[in-house]
């Protein structure tokens, strides 16, 4: 017996969403789509798929235990909730919500309801992110004290409601909302104790379309997440400082590089100034290479369709959902601050 999905917004991801489970699960299909523009209910029928007149016809349809939400941002909420009161299993397109309030309310409707809720934060299984996990459960580097996690372009649009604040717009919600997440799913169970950030309209009148967000944990470790749509010339897409190498992840490539200290032998100071392009110096004369190791980063293989295993699991009684509602609180208690903290022009102690 086939599970059957439910798609409620059939915009550029949900299509993603329907060629995924299509391709890669046949023990999975999706009943039909609902979607108030007549334009995407044409392109759903042009596909093969079913289209619902409205999302009650949803919610009665005892045969639907899985429903997408994959509307505007400022939707997920009314629909996730109506969907749990029908006793329908619910995923969210990220961001799940616009604030933290809004994810408790729908909590609370998910354990009332006795189903599952969980939000597509696929890109944990991006090949990057699961690099630079395996480079420190490895050993291959060790306590990290600086992480840089960037996605620049130039593309210079926000597209269609993405540029809209009451829709939930903006690249703190678009792209920063997967970063944060890869940052707590790499720092867990460690706590944030204080957010800064500077949000820009550069060209976008109502929301962000450039921002960096600075992160410092319990521990020391200050965690640099920045978003940029005006960026000609890009940074890498990941730097990271240990206290026994550096890491660079040059792009979603995965191209990079590690280098680090070939022993443990304190380095033995020159009596002479070296002199460089910078000039005379002795703290930033160039380290001799014999006492540097440079690695090659570790092979590693992810796959999106992992996140779709896990529900398929989930929905058979076998395993919790990955993606956990008290994970997804985190993200967004830290946007919140995100937000503040820019509103404020300064940093914001916290303890999440």
């Amino acid at each position: 017996m086939k599970h059957r999905m439910a798609i409620i917004g059939y915009g550029g991801m949900a299509g993603y969403h329907h060629e995924n489970i299509n391709k890669h699960f046949p023990d999975m299909e999706i009943a039909g789509v609902y979607d108030i523009r007549e334009e995407a209910g044409q392109k759903a029928r042009e596909k093969g798929l079913a289209v619902f007149k409205s999302p009650e016809e949803i919610y009665g349809n005892k045969d639907i235990e899985l429903v997408l939400v994959a509307t505007p941002n400022d939707f997920h909420k009314p629909y996730a909730i109506a969907c749990l009161e029908a006793g329908k299993n619910v995923i969210s397109e990220k961001p799940v919500t616009l604030n933290a309030a809004e994810l408790e309310e729908i909590i609370a409707a998910s354990k009332k309801a006795g189903k599952f809720f969980t939000v597509h934060q696929n890109r944990r299984w991006d090949r990057d992110f699961l690099i630079l996990k395996k480079i420190f459960a490895d050993g291959l580097l060790h306590d990290p004290y600086v992480i840089e996690s960037r996605v620049q372009g130039s593309r210079r649009g926000l597209h269609g409601w993405r540029g809209w604040k009451q829709n939930g717009g903006g690249m703190v919600l678009d792209w920063g909302v997967h970063l944060i997440d890869q940052m707590l799913n790499f720092t867990a169970p460690k706590k944030c104790v204080a957010v800064s950030a500077v949000l820009h309209k550069v060209f976008a009148p109502e929301v962000d379309d450039n921002f960096t967000a600075s992160f410092r944990f319990e521990d020391g470790l200050n965690y640099i997440v920045n978003v940029a749509m005006n960026s000609f010339i890009v940074q890498p897409r990941w730097h990271i400082s240990a206290a026994d190498g550096t890491c660079l992840i040059q792009n979603f490539e995965c191209e990079g590089r590690i280098v680090k200290l070939a022993d443990d032998k304190t380095l033995e100071w020159a009596e002479d100034i070296v002199y460089t392009a910078a000039g005379p110096t002795r703290s930033m004369a160039p380290r001799p290479r014999e006492t540097t190791l440079e690695l090659k980063l570790p092979d590693v293989t992810g796959s999106w369709q992992d996140y779709y295993r896990n529900i398929i699991e989930a929905l058979e009684g076998k395993a919790q959902p990955i993606v956990k509602t008290a994970e997804a609180l985190r993200v967004m208690k830290l946007i919140d601050l995100v937000f503040l903290s820019d509103e404020k022009k300064c940093g914001v102690e916290c303890s999440i």
